[in-house]
């Protein structure tokens, strides 16, 4: 069926992305993974390679930002949120056996500049999940330019223990870093709430 072929390539795409990146990605790639007749990937995907990269692309964040904004909701602590998060991405790396990371380091990291609209998702996804994590941090009575930087802190350091869990093969230094990051994240509301309590004095 053709919605089936279309899953396939989209399903196919997106491994093929996080695995090897947006350059390392061919179109043969695509098709033969994906088991589609070329002709199918026009018919789907009139701009090529460039449109079904953007599509993938931008359902992947949609997904992370949903799952990353549900944690965050779900506590009322974000410390407990935050430690919640670090352990998913050790299970999801575990379940891929450390051959997938993040679905847009890759991506950035052959500088998509030439395809605007995949730069763009990209750079907004960051900036979604930074602010989801700032938002977080704010509602628990973390000052704003202290919970930006928590959210910055928070994020670069999952991307970065992504890779390194990856290279390592081993899901520990994200429990590691976890501690130190949660133990952060406590002390910065337990300091906001006392800042708080002191001007309602």
């Amino acid at each position: 069926m053709a919605t089936d072929t279309r899953t396939r390539m989209i399903e196919a795409t997106a491994l093929l992305i996080r695995q090897r990146g947006y350059h390392g990605t061919s179109l043969n790639d695509i098709l033969s993974a994906s088991g589609a007749p070329r002709g199918s990937l026009y018919f789907h995907f009139p701009g090529g390679k460039d449109q079904l990269v953007v599509e993938v692309t931008r359902d992947s964040v949609a997904k992370v930002t949903e799952r990353l904004g549900a944690d965050l909701a779900a506590e009322s602590d974000p410390a407990v949120a935050v430690r919640h998060i670090y352990r998913s991405v050790e299970q999801m790396l575990e379940e891929n056996q450390f051959s997938l990371g993040c679905p847009v380091a890759p991506v950035v990291l052959d500088a998509p500049n030439d395809v605007p609209d995949l730069a763009e998702i990209c750079r907004a996804a960051f900036e979604q999940w930074i602010g989801l994590l700032r938002q977080a941090f704010v509602r628990a009575g973390v000052p704003e330019r202290r919970a930006q930087a928590l959210a910055l802190l928070v994020e670069s350091s999952l991307e970065g223990l992504m890779v390194i869990a990856r290279a390592t093969r081993d899901r520990s230094p994200l429990t590691v870093v976890a501690d130190e990051v949660v133990a952060l994240v406590e002390a910065a509301v337990r300091s906001g709430k006392v800042a708080q309590r002191a001007e309602a004095i």
